[in-house]
């Protein structure tokens, strides 16, 4: 199965942030707003999201009215091997967010469910509409 890796961080300044990884790392910008980027770093999607002055006990933000862990990661997947996961997950006592769909309709528009891990770190198992829409934008 071909993949990609996805990581979310909390940041300081989005400013600063694209500049670093686009300027001076030679990523490429994807998706973004005033409080996140997108950027594909080798084929990878980092989303680096504006918290200020952040500590990761309260690490949440509010995208398309749902709060959700700004500090998380996880993998892209196809939509059968979502589907396969997911369904492994959603009857097991392990504390899951349930699935929803982003972007309706919309550039970008993705499915995504997180698990919490062991460690209190939140996976995210992410499958776009349209795979080429992984790092386009507007």
């Amino acid at each position: 199965m071909d993949t990609s890796f996805h990581m979310s961080l909390p940041c300081s300044s989005i400013k600063d942030t694209k500049n670093f990884y686009v300027n001076s790392i030679g990523a490429t910008l994807g998706r973004h707003t005033q409080n996140w980027i997108d950027v594909n770093l080798y084929g990878h999607q980092m989303t680096f999201i504006k918290a200020g002055k952040f500590d990761f006990n309260n690490p949440n933000y509010v995208f398309e009215g749902r709060i959700l862990p700004s500090f998380h990661f996880g993998v892209i997947v196809d939509s059968i091997a979502w589907k396969e996961i997911y369904n492994r997950f959603k009857d097991t006592d392990l504390e899951l967010v349930t699935k929803t769909t982003f972007l309706e309709g919309k550039l970008g528009q993705h499915t995504s469910f997180f698990i919490k891990d062991p460690n209190g770190y939140m996976l995210e198992f992410k499958c776009f509409k349209k795979p080429n829409e992984t790092f386009k934008h507007s």
